[in-house]
Formats: C-alpha cells, structure tokens, sequence
C-alpha cells in the first residue's frame, strides 16, 4: 500500500478555517499556551516535546481526570485545524491526547498556507520534500520522545499509549508499536500509505516486535492499486500472533479527515468508532 504520488483526497480545503491556529513560541517540554477549559470539559494546551533533535511543537488535549494517553499523527499535510478537532473529540471521549507537527525540524505548524492545494505541483512539492527529511532513524526517536513525555504527564496514567495515524502516519504507528512495545498498547492506522513493500525496512516486517493491538483501515482506491498488499500486512501480523483487523473502508485515501476531498462522514465514523472501540479494549 504505497503512499500514491498524488492523493488526491488531502487536497486542501479552504473551508476549514485555521482561526486560533497559531502556535506562540515553544519552551522545550512546557505548555506555552494559556489553556483554556472548553464547554465540553477539555482544555487544549500548546506544548513543546523535546526530543533528541528540538523540541516538537505540538496540540495536548485532556479532560478534568488522568485518561490513558493517546497519539495522533497526521497527514502528509501535518498539525492543522482539522486535526486538533480530532484531538479534542477524542480527549471529551476520555483520553488524554497530543497531535504532533511532524515537521517541527524544518518549521512550526501550520506549515502550509491557507491556498495550499495538494493537487499543485509547486504545493505537492514542498510537503514531500518535508516529508522527505523524515528518516526511519528519526521518526523512531520521536515517536519514543512523545511516548516518554505523555509518561510524565499528571494528565496521563499509566495504562498502555495508543497511537492513531493517517496516510503516512500510518506507517508511523506500526514502527512506534515495534520500538516501544513495552508503553504501546494500540495503533491505529487510517489510508495510510507505505504499509507493505518489498524494501527490507517494509513496516509490515515489524510485527514480531509488535505487542499492542492493532486496527487498519484500508482506503478502496489504494487497495485498487494494490489488492495484494491487505492479504501481506495481514498475513504478516496473523504470523507474528497480533491481534489485527485488516478492513477495507468504502472511501478513498483521506476520507477521515474533515475538510479532505475525499471525506467521507460516514465511513469515517465507522472507522472513529472502531478506534474507540480499540482503545477500550487495548488501552489497560
């Protein structure tokens, strides 16, 4: 399940506004954002994670009690509005999740502007080349970072961490999974891209490593280009003896994400239940 050239299903949205998107200047590990406790009980804090290479600049999100900690990893596009709506619903539906800027090497979220349109070659090119700078060696010790950090927050207990991650988050869940399994409990990846290859750092080659449960939602149009790939991803995590749901979704890649061109209410509350349901189950 390669991540295609041009997906067009994260094409932007210039709907979705990025109002009080900006994020202030970032303290290594601290909140810098005066939190602010929403009508619907969660407060929504901008924090910086620091890791090997900086600090992350990244959206905490909590209610009032200590909830397991959660992990979102976002599109090619990286930490925007949509996605902190995301946050914040999960965090009222009890959890206490951060979304990441992947790209906190290169530039502080947003890192797109409003006219950012996937399907523009000169705007494709410069979320690939972000995209690009992530390494296998660098995404391994972020993902550990963000592991650690929710493991200090009080907001946090100590159940399991979960991580969820779209397009190419994907593929980034199922390495946090392999490198820490003694913290992940559950992964969930949404069209993610790159899942199987034939390269010998495939994903799909970690699940002996793997002890978190794991759910994949696997966009129609990507299992078009690629049949083959659910039957590996599948059979490699049966071999390996995790527990894992390989599904096609009636939705092209990004119909969960609010905002995409290709989203897709209601497949994507299918697949948000599913991830509710996993991490009741896994999250302990």
């Amino acid at each position: 399940m390669p991540l295609d050239e041009d997906p067009a299903g994260i094409a932007h949205d210039p709907k979705i506004s990025r109002r009080g998107f900006g994020l202030a200047s970032l303290a290594v590990g601290t909140a810098v954002a005066a939190p602010a406790l929403a009508e619907d009980g969660v407060t929504e804090t901008d924090v910086g994670v620091p890791t090997p290479d900086g600090t992350c600049d990244a959206a905490f999100f909590h209610g009032k009690k200590a909830a397991p900690g959660v992990v979102i990893i976002p599109d090619v596009v990286g930490l925007r509005p949509a996605f902190r709506r995301m946050g914040r619903r999960l965090a009222s539906a009890g959890y206490s999740v951060l979304v990441i800027n992947p790209y906190y090497r290169d530039a502080k979220a947003p890192v797109v502007p409003d006219t950012f349109d996937f399907a523009k070659p000169e705007d494709r090119a410069v979320v690939m080349g972000l995209r690009g700078n992530l390494t296998i060696a660098r995404i391994d010790t972020d993902t550990a970072a963000f592991v650690d950090w929710l493991g200090r927050q009080k907001q946090v207990t100590k159940a399991k961490v979960g991580f969820t991650g779209y397009c190419m988050g994907g593929a980034i869940v199922v390495r946090a999974a392999a490198i820490r399994p003694d913290r992940v409990g559950a992964g969930a990846s949404w069209h993610g891209g790159g899942l199987v290859s034939a390269a010998p750092d495939s994903p799909h080659l970690l699940a002996p490593k793997i002890k978190a449960q794991m759910v994949f939602g696997v966009a129609q149009d990507d299992d078009a280009k690629y049949p083959e790939g659910k039957t590996l991803l599948k059979k490699a995590m049966d071999d390996a003896g995790v527990r894992a749901t390989v599904e096609v979704y009636k939705a092209n890649h990004g119909w969960c994400v609010p905002g995409s061109a290709a989203y897709n209410e209601p497949e994507a509350e299918r697949a948000w239940a599913e991830l509710l349901a996993l991490y009741k189950r896994a999250l302990v």
